[in-house]
């Protein structure tokens, strides 16, 4: 049975003191034995960690003590080994970069569809107004080409500060329409949602991202496995390690899996 739990989180929440906030964290990860990375901005915390299970949840729970950050809702798995060489803790500019200030989460979330609530649109094929639901995905093609929601929009982007100029040229493929954006846990999906509706699209997130919809729904609507930036490549709809090669979108081939750099990976992403 595999040993190492593995969390993902983030939380869209100000943070006035990044740095200070660093050392900390930085000091009671070490102490806990986790590996990982952990990124803090002014507007909020990202994190993916893993260790042993009491550990993880511990930390998980201290940080949760602090107002700031009670709202965090951690995505379990499992793995054999842990899938992280070391741990890093950073500060940087956005916990996921798409340079546009004017998109602040922390001030206010975009409207939420949880996965029993899009599982039941896309069974019925309208939302509950009957209008067709159009699901985004917010991912790098490389992610996209693991797998993906059946159906679901690709723009072919290569990092996420292509989506806002992407969305605009596909604005008008979206008019009067039901969006869902989705992505790996929540954190892109949640900034893409508010800048699609500042566009004026009635645009939606996924709660939770992929990895929620496959605790709550499994594969249902999937095609593919998740691309997850760790050792572990890509979970199947289990949340264990998937075995299956990814499949090149254009070619319709297996595609080479190139190593990425994690944390460049998800800071670019």
């Amino acid at each position: 049975m595999a040993s190492v739990l593995n969390v993902s989180a983030y939380l869209f929440t100000s943070i006035d003191d990044p740095a200070s906030l660093r050392v900390v964290l930085r000091e009671r990860a070490a102490a806990a034995g986790l590996r990982g990375t952990i990124l803090l901005a002014e507007e909020g915390v990202n994190l993916f960690l893993a260790g042993e299970a009491d550990a993880v949840r511990g930390f998980v729970d201290d940080l949760r003590a602090d107002a700031r950050f009670a709202a965090l809702a951690p995505r379990e798995s499992w793995s054999d080994a842990v899938p992280f060489g070391r741990l890093l803790v950073k500060v940087k500019r956005e916990i996921i970069r798409m340079d546009r200030p004017e998109v602040r989460p922390q001030d206010g979330r975009a409207p939420a569809v949880s996965p029993a609530t899009l599982r039941r649109w896309l069974d019925r094929g309208t939302d509950d107004r009957g209008r067709e639901v159009v699901l985004v995905d917010t991912r790098n093609a490389f992610e996209v080409d693991y797998g993906t929601f059946a159906g679901a929009k690709d723009w072919r982007i290569e990092r996420f500060t292509q989506f806002p100029d992407a969305a605009r040229s596909h604005r008008d493929d979206l008019a009067g329409k039901t969006v869902v954006s989705f992505c790996t846990g929540g954190i892109r999906c949640e900034k893409a949602a508010l800048h699609l509706r500042e566009e004026g699209v009635d645009a939606y997130q996924l709660d939770g991202g992929i990895l929620g919809w496959f605790a709550d729904q499994g594969g249902a609507h999937w095609e593919g496995a998740c691309f997850v930036f760790d050792g572990r490549e890509a979970l199947d709809a289990d949340l264990a390690p998937a075995t299956a090669p990814p499949v090149d979108a254009a070619a319709g081939a297996p595609r080479t899996v190139v190593e990425a750099d994690p944390i460049a990976a998800r800071v670019g992403a």
